[in-house]
């Protein structure tokens, strides 16, 4: 999978995308066989499968963090299934997180285990039994929406409201998995996250499947303490421009940005150069939660640089905030069809 998603996908389609068409039509054909011949095992507990039509950058993560949090509140033990970092991890692995590190179990898992039990694996029916063994009920896949290995009893897709699908085109000339008329008929329910019109395609989709389409954005948490500051702000994410509006959103004065790639993983001569650089300019660091996971790896050096990072914590807010129980309780609707089905 694609780990960098260049400007050009986000912008209308130019020369690039017709260019690399062929290409393109090659992924998408792969991406519908994929979609067309999943195995779809079904497992013995409800699945809820919150996914991306593009690469990166939606807000799946805070999305299924909220969702699990709902799910322990209505009584029910949720667990999450993730490929890890770079799918690396062929059995499955329980997420440790006071020992696990990045490079290992992935930036997302790290944060993800805050809330809830966490399988890292490429063959999520294995993690699926894994989490039941450990005695959750109620399982969140964490991608996998394309792939579809084990059967989703509701797919809630996560589409950032402000970059849509971008170009429209499907990988390498933009950022689609597959195509949208493909995907689509697995989504039950699509989420816009933010503002802006990007998505109106996709939600015009939705609608006239008369399928629901619900909303939400992002909101920082309180605590950063980054309010009122000059910051440098950095992050190696899907959308680092959603980041710095966050920063802003907080209070934070941007002074000077550094975007990475997404998921990049920070060299010692990396932190050195954005610890002098905020010192010389008189700033102070802010990054997200995503990339100070990834930076910390157990050393002192890494513990003493985010000691003087404000690392900005995100939540999601949905409108109406019912929008998270509507979800489980479609999705345990769903389980009950199943298991009457047989």
């Amino acid at each position: 999978m694609v780990s960098e998603a260049p400007p050009f996908w986000w912008k209308k389609a130019d020369w690039r995308a017709v260019l690399l068409s062929p290409f393109s039509a090659a992924y998408a054909a792969l991406g519908r066989r994929n979609l067309l011949n999943a195995p779809r095992e079904k497992i013995a507990a409800p699945v809820l499968c919150v996914g991306n039509l593009t690469v990166g950058g939606a807000g799946k993560t805070p999305v299924a963090i909220a969702l699990a949090v709902e799910a322990r509140e209505m009584g029910l033990k949720p667990g999450f299934l993730s490929r890890g970092h770079g799918g690396s991890h062929s059995t499955p692995h329980l997420v440790d997180p006071a020992h696990d590190r990045a490079k290992h179990v992935g930036d997302e898992p790290l944060l993800l285990a805050r809330h809830a039990p966490v399988a890292v694996t490429r063959n999520r029916v294995a993690g699926a039994r894994l989490l039941l063994e450990k005695g959750c009920d109620f399982l969140i896949l964490d991608d996998g929406f394309q792939s579809a290995r084990i059967h989703f009893d509701y797919a809630l897709i996560v589409v950032d409201a402000r970059r849509g699908i971008g170009n429209g085109h499907t990988i390498p000339g933009g950022p689609l998995r597959a195509r949208l008329v493909d995907q689509m008929p697995y989504a039950d329910a699509v989420l816009t996250v933010g503002e802006g019109s990007g998505a109106d395609h996709v939600v015009r989709m939705t609608a006239r499947a008369g399928k629901p389409v619900f909303s939400a954005r992002q909101r920082p948490l309180a605590g950063s303490g980054i309010a009122g500051r000059r910051v440098l702000a950095f992050a190696g994410i899907g959308d680092p421009v959603k980041f710095f509006h966050t920063v802003e959103d907080a209070g934070g004065e941007i002074a000077l940005k550094r975007a990475y790639a997404d998921h990049h993983f920070y060299a010692s001569d990396e932190l050195a150069d954005l610890a002098a650089t905020a010192e010389r300019r008189g700033l102070e660091l802010a990054t997200t939660a995503k990339d100070a996971a990834r930076i910390f790896d157990g050393s002192a050096a890494t513990k003493a640089f985010l000691e003087k990072v404000h690392v900005v914590e995100i939540d999601m807010v949905f409108d109406p905030d019912t929008i998270p129980r509507q979800i489980i309780e479609a999705t345990l609707d769903g389980w009950r069809e199943r298991r009457l089905a047989g």
